[in-house]
């Protein structure tokens, strides 16, 4: 079964380079870029990482990351001219198609738990055959031809630009952090000041570093191994909290972070510049009193459930 999943996942992340080839493809054909060779290179770069990061040394996927590093840093990866989409034909779109336009990402959403859930697959294979599901189902119900789809497609991959690669970058500062010991470090310096064995006051030292953390690094997965190891083991779990429960909102709880950090690109900053909005933080400004209204919620919760 493992040869079954490697070898989906291997697939879908082919089709995720491949994406990220015809973006680099037609950035290259967008003259009016004029980072266009940085940012075709960014593109490039991430296509053959996601697609052949298994078959290449790691020192080459290493040494390509850092290039596009010093790509960001000197700002040749630029978005450049994206297609533009017609109003006209969006109204007219949205009117036929009604609530269904949600069916996709209801589907999808649908999909990846069942497959998670009820099969040996897991959840990255789940997300994956769900993306590939929508995607069809959205082609149905849109009629959209072909050229469309491509067009489409290409546009909403080289709209993120540089910041899509944020996360996994994010990611893999949470293991990093792990490796060198910064959890246990933290641990440390928190027991001098905060005495383990008071149930609420864990809970709530758990769930409030978990949305801090994660606002500083700006993905709560990375978030996640550090302060999980720092305080959700000693302070909480050690005390007798059911683990299932404290990872399942302290992950939830570092959720909370995300709703307010321009660090979570994907989440925050992409939205303002599709929606075409003025304020850069607006996106935000709107998710802040929910993202405090919820992590009040997640202490409740943890406490009172994980017990």
């Amino acid at each position: 079964m493992q040869n079954t999943i490697n070898f989906l996942l291997a697939i879908l992340y082919a089709l995720i380079g491949l994406c990220m080839a015809i973006a680099g493809i037609e950035t290259l054909r967008d003259k009016t870029n004029k980072a266009r060779i940085g940012t075709a290179i960014f593109w490039f770069f991430l296509a053959i990482i996601f697609a052949f990061g298994n078959l290449i040394p790691a020192v080459v996927s290493g040494a390509m990351v850092l290039v596009i590093g010093i790509l960001a840093l000197f700002k040749q990866i630029q978005v450049g001219k994206l297609p533009v989409v017609n109003p006209k034909t969006s109204q007219e779109s949205a009117k036929r198609l009604g609530a269904k336009v949600f069916l996709p990402s209801i589907v999808l959403a649908l999909t990846s738990i069942i497959i998670a859930q009820f099969t040996p697959l897991g959840g990255q294979v789940g997300i994956g055959i769900g993306a590939v599901v929508s995607l069809v189902l959205a082609i149905l119900l849109t009629k959209a031809p072909a050229k469309q789809v491509f067009k489409d497609s290409q546009r909403m991959v080289r709209s993120v630009g540089g910041p899509g690669v944020l996360p996994q970058l994010l990611a893999m500062l949470g293991v990093v952090f792990t490796t060198c010991g910064v959890g246990k470090l933290t641990a440390d310096m928190i027991s001098h000041v905060f005495p383990a064995g008071n149930h609420f006051l864990g809970v709530a030292l758990y769930c409030i570093a978990m949305a801090l953390f994660t606002y500083i690094m700006g993905n709560a997965f990375a978030a996640f191994a550090v302060i999980t190891a720092a305080i959700g083991i000693p302070f909480v779990i050690a005390q007798g909290a059911n683990p299932v429960v404290v990872a399942a909102i302290g992950m939830t709880s570092g959720y909370c972070g995300t709703l307010v950090t321009p660090m979570a690109a994907n989440f925050n900053t992409l939205p303002v510049a599709l929606l075409e909005m003025k304020d850069q933080m607006g996106v935000i400004k709107q998710q802040a009193p929910i993202a405090v209204i919820l992590l009040i919620v997640q202490i409740g919760l943890m406490y009172f459930l994980a017990f």
